[in-house]
């Protein structure tokens, strides 16, 4: 099941796409991320509501995360474009949830920015409290679905302004999320999922989540060994190669530029750059 947001007149609403496309309003007032929650609505809705054309609706993020846990170098040849080795361990940060915008928000440059970069990344979102998660299989338990992110980033104030990565991730919509949650039960191998990104319609990012240096499962299961993660939190699992920052020569983000962002199954984002 496809799981969004939309705004109405009445205000944000949560919703469920069709098997036929369309959009399906839920009733009543968006609650906070509960996927056997969400089925109770969606199966009352789908009773006989009427729909809207995907096209016709504006999207919101599918969900408001709790805390965002990225993983950086998570693919061999993304960190071997930025001159790194493979890292023994998952790099974690973190995203705030202000950061979190729609599937076709625009996308700002922050002032100062010369360095504004994309990566498209599958987001895994947790569907009940996990800690201290002991094997892959329980891992996956504790998993409602899986999201489209877009980790932008700021070269410049991630990598040369010292201290931690945070200063060049957490900028005003720097995450845009969705367009929709895809429940896991469909999804059956979260290691085989093509995902890429087009800037201006050039392809710059194509690749699998087959290249992950650690798997979905692991990832839930290590990053719960160091903080509890509950229902509606999301971990953005890292982006192959192809990053801006890896182009030769490099090629950063400016005013005007229009991202299409993708992955199989979990639909696609299309972001507009504009300054701050």
């Amino acid at each position: 099941m496809k799981f969004l947001r939309v705004h109405t007149d009445e205000g944000l609403r949560d919703a469920v796409l069709t098997e036929d496309g369309r959009v399906a309003t839920l009733a009543g007032e968006t609650e906070a991320f509960d996927p056997v929650r969400l089925r109770e609505r969606a199966a009352a809705a789908l009773g006989g509501a009427e729909t809207s054309a995907f096209e016709d609706v504006r999207l919101a993020a599918p969900l408001r995360p709790g805390k965002i846990v990225c993983v950086g170098l998570n693919y061999a040849d993304h960190a071997a474009e930025g001159g790194q080795e493979a890292p023994p361990e998952p790099i974690l940060f973190m995203k705030a949830p202000d950061t979190v915008v729609g599937a076709n928000d625009d996308v700002l440059i922050p002032r100062g920015s010369g360095k504004t970069d994309w990566e498209v990344e599958l987001g895994v979102v947790i569907g009940r409290t996990a800690s201290y998660l002991e094997t892959d299989e329980e891992a996956l338990e504790h998993v409602a679905g899986y999201v489209l992110v877009n980790d932008v980033s700021e070269r410049h104030f991630q990598l040369e302004r010292g201290g931690q990565w945070d200063k060049g991730k957490n900028a005003p919509t720097f995450c845009p999320i969705g367009p929709w949650i895809l429940t896991a039960d469909e999804v059956p191998d979260p290691q085989a999922i093509k995902l890429g990104l087009d800037v201006n319609r050039d392809v710059l990012q194509d690749s699998s989540t087959a290249e992950m240096i650690f798997g979905v499962a692991y990832l839930v299961q290590y990053i719960s060994q160091f903080m509890t993660l509950y229902s509606g939190d999301v971990i953005s699992t890292g982006t192959p190669a192809g990053v801006g920052a890896g182009q030769k020569p490099p090629r950063y983000l400016k005013e005007g530029d229009v991202l299409r962002v993708w992955a199989d199954g979990l639909g696609e984002q299309h972001t507009r750059l504009t300054s701050a």
